[in-house]
């Protein structure tokens, strides 16, 4: 079974956000196995739309990560790997490495999901940062 241990950063790198980023992303996916994984325009909460990552699992969910950029704070998805041959097999976990860098979304298998993640908490912690991470069910198969 593959595990990747917890990540711990400084004090005046991360304020927990980081972390309770990928919780909520292991809330939401364990358990489950990815049917697709796409970056799609999505609205916003100021009314217009912005690209974000969408991995749309068995169970008819679609878990929105979408990028945040809070002057020097920001959150970004730079790249995704998806092993299409291990989608198959229900998730298990989510672990990061490298300073919450690299993210793995993983099964018994190994990983199934690793995405590539560039992240500043800026002045720390006075501007916001991490995704904004939405579940949402699917409607009419969209």
């Amino acid at each position: 079974m593959t595990e990747y241990p917890g990540e711990v950063l400084g004090e005046l790198d991360d304020d927990g956000t980081m972390l309770d980023n990928v919780d909520e992303l292991r809330e939401a996916v364990v358990g489950h196995r990815i049917v697709k994984a796409e970056e799609v325009e999505t609205p916003t909460s100021w009314g217009g739309t912005e690209k974000s990552f969408v991995i749309t699992l068995d169970n008819g969910k679609r878990v929105e990560l979408q990028d945040t950029d809070d002057c020097c704070a920001y959150t970004a998805l730079e790249s995704f790997l998806l092993h299409a041959d291990r989608v198959d097999h229900i998730i298990t976990g989510v672990g990061t490495t490298d300073g919450y860098a690299t993210w793995h979304i993983f099964a018994d298998m190994g990983d199934v999901l690793e995405l590539s993640v560039g992240w500043s908490c800026g002045n720390p912690f006075y501007y916001g940062y991490g995704f904004n991470i939405s579940v949402m069910e699917l409607r009419d198969g969209k």
